[in-house]
């Protein structure tokens, strides 16, 4: 890319962060007509990872504002017309492009099955086709760290969890990363920019390379201290933790914060260290324990004296399932008389389920989920206890209802959410999905 070519891009147009089949469709449907057809058209997950009781929500916010942004500018419209992606009549048509549709869907922390219409597009094809990239490319990443932080928050308890992946990960998605671990009950992140830009608290003290430039651990550990204060975390294991662990105890004194243990045998350090610090009389200098970890490795450390636990590589990589493999299918359009007729995908193992939706929570009388009640053409029937789950995202073009994904309502709404599942679905071991999807059909 030549300097001038470069510097004429929109930095903050999101209308490239697409597909080429998604500008060569429009055109063609331009020319059919078909552009101009009322289509419903959903994101959904038609399996979870292997062994994955429940998936959650998370990205909706980031949608919204890539929605905002979804601009075919003079730059963005001049690299189509100059690679000759589409045609000139299209072209002009980009250039005036505007979502005017309404979007619904669960909102952010809401967990998902099977499925669970998570995000429905009610527009024009034009309009709506446009968007499944911009779509399925944050929901996708966001939703698969966001179920990988919760089973690992679910593990940990009452223990803090903090992010601290952004090493491992590309720069844009350490950030996304941050966001969607938080909602998902993670206490703070290492990033700052998730800080500043969403308001994620952040957290951190040192690395081995700030004990390695000193010529002494103490000194690295009384240069921390003086600057810091005595609470901050001391990461003890640069060379001997018994000895790391003695010496932050002499420069700090009792009040020490917390000491960090990031390598070898962690239960077993752990409870060698409660008791060093113990004696020490460090009683209330905390543990933390990071190093590669994941929900496994966490909940095998329940019963070691840890008091907060730092994660990184396995979060920003979906601790196995980097993505939520989520789909955004046409699932309704009208026929000729302008009445909306459901479509569906019928090729072998990849079916899907035609129909505009609307899901709801069956619950039991004790408040415990018992299915995923999605109906096909209306609400399906509240018999009492069921909890709606779809809300107004966008409508006709304009974003409403915009608590619905604040970053804080949408940690407290995965609290709530997780926590009416059946108990089985905070189990760690292999198994079927937490409750039943069923569908139900008007009339």
């Amino acid at each position: 890319m030549s300097p001038s070519t470069r510097s004429s891009t929109s930095a903050s147009s999101t209308a490239l962060l697409t597909d080429h089949y998604e500008l060569t469709m429009l055109q063609a449907a331009l020319r059919s007509g078909a552009a101009h057809r009322r289509c419903v058209f959903e994101a959904f997950a038609r399996r979870l990872p292997d062994g994955r009781r429940y998936g959650v929500v998370a990205g909706t916010g980031r949608v919204l504002e890539a929605l905002a942004q979804f601009r075919f500018g003079e730059a963005e419209v001049e690299a189509l017309r100059r690679t000759q992606v589409v045609d000139e009549a299209t072209c002009d048509w980009l250039a005036a492009y505007r979502f005017s549709g309404d979007i619904s869907g669960y909102a952010e922390g809401e967990c998902y099955f099977p499925g669970s219409p998570v995000l429905v597009v009610e527009s024009t094809f034009a309009e709506g086709v446009l968007l499944e990239t911009l779509v399925l490319s944050i929901l996708n990443h966001d939703s698969a760290i966001a179920s990988a932080a919760s089973r690992m928050t679910a593990a940990a308890g009452d223990r803090p969890c903090i992010e601290m992946g952004s090493r491992r990960t590309h720069e844009e998605a350490a950030v996304a990363a941050a966001r969607a671990a938080y909602i998902a009950g993670f206490s703070a992140t290492s990033n700052l920019e998730a800080g500043r830009r969403y308001g994620v608290p952040t957290a951190g003290t040192a690395a081995h390379a700030f004990t390695l430039v000193h010529d002494t651990e103490r000194e690295a550990f009384e240069a921390q201290v003086d600057s810091l204060g005595a609470g901050t975390t001391l990461l003890v294991d640069t060379y001997d933790v018994p000895t790391g662990v003695r010496t932050a105890v002499e420069v700090a004194g009792s009040g020490l914060g917390a000491v960090r243990l990031d390598s070898g045998d962690l239960l077993g350090q752990a409870r060698e260290v409660r008791v060093q610090l113990d004696a020490l009389g460090a009683s209330s200098t905390r543990i933390i324990v990071t190093s590669d970890l994941d929900e496994y490795a966490i909940a095998a450390l329940a019963a070691a004296p840890v008091d907060g636990y730092g994660v990184g590589t396995q979060l920003v990589t979906g601790s196995g399932a980097p993505t939520a493999s989520m789909v955004y299918k046409l699932v309704a359009r009208t026929d000729d008389e302008g009445v909306l007729q459901p479509v569906e995908k019928k090729s072998k193992d990849k079916v899907s389920v035609g129909g505009r939706k609307w899901a709801m929570r069956r619950r039991n009388a004790a408040g415990v989920a018992m299915a995923e009640v999605i109906g096909i053409g209306e609400w399906p029937t509240d018999d009492g206890d069921d909890r709606p789950l779809m809300v107004d995202l966008v409508r006709a073009g304009v974003v409403v209802g915009g608590d619905r994904y604040g970053l804080r309502e949408a940690r407290a709404r995965h609290t709530a959410s997780r926590s009416e599942l059946p108990r089985t679905a905070r189990q760690l071991q292999r198994g079927e999905v937490a409750i039943p999807t069923l569908f139900t059909h008007e009339g």
